[in-house]
């Protein structure tokens, strides 16, 4: 009887509940916190399987999306039911996705018409290839100006695009004026407020800005953007703030319920963390790794491979905010691929030591920021017979913290001021080697919040904040205390720079194997001369030898590289991560006998 009493004393002094659905790449999750003290009380989890049909393409069922919510939702709802606390008390709900993985259904029958294409697909890079040759100059950063982003197999509207090219179904659908256009966060709503039955076709601001169809300035869809990809604007959902009452819930325990805040995750996550002032920034590291940095009402336009991107707009008549993103593709992925590819370990606890030399470039899906190369993949370097499988897991760990290192110094330059702390979330972040190790390579203190779900935290608060349900105040002055570990540097700059350093030349050394030798020479001698010589030039700059000699001749880039010559190492980044080469001529320089290659595009 006390405990009965207790528990329904306990029930009473909850107050507002507000749930979020956090919709990611390798799971979805229901989570229910305390509008006042932002306490998580609940939560579930599904993890979600993903299907590589061919390589470089990833799928996921959109139906299997759908149902994991609908399990998540029910056994959340049972959780709290067994703790006594009233699920009526649940307020609104909040949405928060994987970004631009792209899906398209029939809006009459309400089943998808393909699977979702998800962000870090690659089947694009023809149709990226293609959009690329039509612009100016051959120039992928040509939208830029209104989309804020490179043109790049990563964003919605070349996944659309090769939907409608490829798949029958979608190009009937779209000709017969039947098919509906969204990222994760429009299907989950459509379907939830009623699917063919009336569901609410809308997306909101920050997953908006990451189809490239999207003008971030008049914070609409662009008709021009449209019509360069060749898609009809009528496929595509409503755009609207983060934090409104979209629709109602349609069926289950939480029918009834207003749906009132949309942010794609890593938005979430920047709410989530508080980041309101301009020059905030954290880094979430889930599947990917994603680094956003406040840049108030103002969008920044970056000279240095950097996104901007929509952060948040918290009502419809509140300002919007923008950010600065770098993107990796491949952080959490990287351990998940050393345990079911590789199979060398069992869990990311494993991962400790050191890397003995040993340098890792997990490309599987390209490179991101600040490279944006669809053609790029994974390099090792620096074996030797005493690395072992343990060396080789630990480089792994060590590339996620050198390519958030390689972005937080691109932001450093575009914005100006360095960051002085990284905040950071994620599944990874529980790795506790993996955050003192980034402390150490970044140089700053890197500050993890007791309470990891950040990014189903800024879901949360954006539902709560919404204007009809007013349950969450977003006044600084009202927002709860969070808790945090903080990791400080625990080794010396020289020996940082030292290592991040080494990491750039197993970069550099991996660049030269992007060359697409296969494009230029179709004589077999000619490739076996061509690819010994990178293997060779790559191994000597690798172990420290300066061999290129860059210049500019007319409207070409050469790089002059003669084994006898001598030049700066950062010509070698300057000249080869342009990638822009379209053809290469191999001569032999009649007074010496070490050969030279120009390479010019």
């Amino acid at each position: 009887m006390n405990g009965t009493m207790a528990a329904s004393s306990h029930r009473i002094m909850l107050g507002p509940l507000v749930a979020a659905i956090d919709q990611g790449t390798s799971s979805t999750r229901f989570l229910v916190f305390n509008s006042k003290t932002a306490e998580l009380l609940s939560h579930h989890q599904v993890e979600i399987k993903q299907s590589f049909p061919k390589e470089g393409w990833v799928e996921e069922d959109p139906k299997e999306i759908l149902q994991s919510v609908y399990e998540c939702m029910e056994r959340t709802c049972e959780k709290l039911t067994q703790l006594n606390i009233d699920i009526s008390n649940i307020k609104a709900i909040g949405v928060t996705n994987q970004r631009e993985t792209t899906l398209v259904w029939d809006k009459e029958t309400g089943e998808p018409l393909y699977n979702a294409i998800v962000w870090l697909d690659l089947r694009t890079q023809s149709t990226v290839e293609n959009l690329i040759n039509k612009t100016p100059g051959r120039n992928k950063n040509h939208l830029k100006h209104k989309t804020g982003l490179p043109i790049s197999t990563y964003f919605s509207a070349v996944k659309l695009r090769w939907l409608m090219d490829n798949v029958k179904e979608v190009h009937e659908a779209v000709v017969s004026h039947r098919a509906m256009f969204g990222t994760v966060d429009s299907w989950l709503i459509w379907c939830l407020t009623g699917g063919k039955s009336g569901g609410v076709h809308c997306t909101d601001v920050t997953n908006a800005s990451r189809t490239m169809l999207f003008n971030i300035h008049t914070m609409d869809w662009d008709a021009e953007l449209c019509k360069y990809f060749g898609i009809p604007m009528e496929i595509l959902p409503r755009v609207r703030s983060s934090s409104e009452i979209y629709g109602l819930m349609k069926s289950g325990a939480l029918s009834g319920i207003p749906i009132s805040g949309c942010l794609g995750d890593q938005s979430a996550a920047l709410v989530g963390q508080m980041c309101f002032q301009d020059g905030q920034a954290k880094n979430t590291y889930g599947t990917g790794c994603f680094l956003l940095r406040n840049t108030g009402a103002k969008p920044v336009m970056s000279e240095h491979g950097l996104l901007t991107t929509v952060a948040y707009k918290l009502g419809r008549d509140k300002p919007a905010c923008y950010a600065l993103e770098g993107s990796v593709a491949i952080a959490g992925a990287v351990v998940r691929w050393l345990q079911d590819n590789l199979g060398i370990i069992g869990s990311s606890e494993e991962l400790v030591g050191t890397s003995y030399g040993c340098y890792f470039v997990p490309a599987f899906s390209g490179l991101y920021a600040p490279y944006w190369e669809p053609s790029a993949r994974g390099i090792i370097c620096g074996l030797t017979q005493f690395t072992n499988k343990r060396h080789l897991a630990f480089a792994a760990l060590e590339a996620v913290c050198f390519q958030t290192r390689e972005i937080l110094d691109a932001m450093n330059q575009d914005s100006g001021i360095p960051l002085t702390q990284l905040q950071v979330d994620g599944g990874m972040t529980s790795n506790k080697l993996l955050m003192q190790l980034q402390a150490d390579i970044l140089c700053i203190p890197v500050v993890k919040p007791s309470m990891p779900e950040t990014t189903a935290l800024g879901a949360a608060m954006a539902a709560g904040a919404a204007e009809g349900v007013s349950v969450w105040s977003l006044n600084p002055d009202d927002l709860s205390e969070v808790t945090s570990e903080k990791f400080e540097p625990q080794i010396n700059p020289e020996e940082s720079e030292f290592r991040y350093a080494r990491w750039k030349r197993a970069n550099h050394c991996y660049c030269l194997s992007l060359l697409k030798l296969t494009d230029v020479l179709s004589v077999p001698l000619g490739f076996y001369i061509m690819g010994s010589m990178v293997m060779l030039i790559g191994a000597k700059y690798l172990a420290g030898e300066r061999l290129f000699q860059c210049q500019s001749v007319n409207q070409f880039d050469v790089v002059e590289i003669d084994l006898e010559t001598i030049a700066q190492p950062a010509c070698l980044q300057v000249c080869l991560h342009n990638m822009k080469y379209n053809f290469l001529v191999i001569e032999f320089n009649s007074d010496t006998i070490a050969p030279a290659v120009s390479i010019r595009g």
